[in-house]
């Protein structure tokens, strides 16, 4: 029989949670069937109020949606802002640990509250108004316990009470490689991603130094470097979606860069988070049918005027880039968007989970579609799709040019960003020379 669930949705404005609106989830068994959400009226009534999911849940213009309850568009069965509130499969082998509970066999509710109040973005989800916020961070100092705690999870054993830092540090979060997060000694938040004990592949070097590469193509890219912890490498990316500021100041993010600091009065603010699956209204089964001009069109409907060029542009590189370096990873939950207090709109975020995968096929496709041709990763395909991004010819052909000038030299990139040869080594299959993926016509044009 179907149970009905209400749960209270808060929102932190500034550097305090305000209850937003109220969830009521439909489940049976552990299926969500249906989603309703009607937002509170005095949070509506705040000046600095934030959108929950602008697709369902748009707050322009606020009086038409008060008092009234929304159920997902597309007939979805959550909401995609809240989904991008709830941890992912790393963060849910977390919770069925702490829960002793089996994969995947617990209803959404749980999974949802169980995630604590350092999820990604500025949402949190409790049992009721009163309920107070569960912090789940954890010190730079302790990332040997989260490692040992992590291997844990991943092999099925039990976790003894010394570690169980982890079921705070990691509930909330994504993706399927074990990682926790973590302060550091100023404070500052990141994101620790763990080396299996299972993989041969050095992926902490090997994607710190890619997006490092990335950022030496012009795209927006956090801090990321590379710690080692005993004989095991973790990747730091600090957390975009966090950032310090005194009371009522918002510093312009081109300005800020993600890197401002604690100290002088500042406090921890966070930015609210959604992925591109939230603008593209669908779920992981129908992303596959989804493409870049996609997230292109749905950046002109939902961002801010004055970033839909520029965040255009960079998309369209992102997608030239995972082309050259073979990340097909690129699924919608990859792309990420944040809500800009300094525009009282949506913009995208810095790039994140960039991994080149090694593979001796010579036709490589990314997740979502690229041009005329499908997903098939080409730059002839990608130079398609050029007028999705507002670009002309020739900026679409200065794009292509500058990302090849700097990946043509990503051995030595990789050097300097302090990858071991073995680790370029792994990579070399990944990056792409341009000859292969495009036609002797398209590289004519290029200036």
């Amino acid at each position: 029989m179907p149970n009905q669930k209400k749960l209270f949705v808060f929102a932190k404005i500034e550097n305090e949670f305000a209850p937003a609106g109220i969830l009521t989830l439909t489940e049976e068994n552990t299926n969500v069937i249906a989603s309703e959400f009607a937002y509170g009226t005095k949070y509506l009534e705040r000046p600095n109020a934030i959108e929950i999911d602008p697709v369902s849940l748009s707050i322009s213009p606020k009086k038409a949606i008060y008092k009234k309850k929304v159920a997902p568009v597309s007939d979805l069965r959550m909401f995609g802002g809240i989904r991008d509130a709830a941890p992912d499969a790393w963060g849910r082998r977390v919770i069925e640990a702490k829960l002793k509970a089996k994969a995947n066999d617990l209803p959404e509710s749980t999974y949802l509250l169980e995630a604590g109040s350092n999820r990604v973005g500025a949402l949190d989800i409790r049992p009721d108004i009163s309920s107070p916020a569960k912090d789940g961070v954890q010190s730079v100092a302790d990332l040997h316990y989260l490692l040992d705690a992590a291997e844990r999870i991943e092999e099925g054993a039990p976790i003894p009470a010394k570690l169980e830092i982890i079921f705070q540090a990691g509930a909330s979060l994504g993706g399927a490689r074990p990682k926790a997060t973590v302060r550091d000694e100023q404070g500052v938040m990141w994101l620790a991603k763990f080396q299996s004990r299972h993989e041969r592949l050095d992926v902490p070097n090997i994607e710190a130094a890619t997006m490092h590469l990335a950022s030496e193509c012009g795209m927006t890219v956090p801090e990321v470097k590379v710690i080692q912890i005993g004989d095991r490498n973790v990747m730091l990316i600090r957390r975009f979606d966090r950032y310090w500021a005194n009371v009522g100041e918002a510093p312009p993010m081109e300005d800020a860069l993600f890197r401002t600091t604690p100290g002088n009065g500042r406090v921890e603010k966070s930015l609210h988070f959604i992925s591109g699956l939230t603008l593209l209204s669908c779920d992981e089964m129908q992303s596959r049918e989804k493409s870049y001009s996609d997230l292109a069109h749905a950046i002109r409907k939902y961002c801010g005027q004055t970033v839909i060029r520029d965040n255009n542009r960079e998309l369209f590189t992102r997608m030239v880039y995972n082309i050259f370096v073979s990340n097909d990873d690129d699924h919608p939950r990859n792309h990420g968007f944040l809500w800009d207090p300094t525009l009282a709109a949506w913009r995208l975020s810095p790039l994140y989970d960039v991994m080149p995968r090694s593979t001796i096929a010579t036709e490589r496709y990314q997740f979502l579609g690229v041009g005329q041709l499908g997903r098939v990763a080409t730059l002839d395909n990608a130079i398609t799709a050029k007028e999705a991004f507002n670009l002309s010819a020739q900026e679409a052909t200065t794009i292509i040019a500058d990302v090849w000038e700097r990946v043509r030299e990503w051995k030595s990139y990789f050097e300097k960003f302090g990858a071991p040869t073995e680790s370029i080594e792994q990579a070399t299959n990944a990056f792409r020379h341009i000859d292969k993926i495009s036609t002797p016509k398209l590289r004519a044009l290029l200036p």
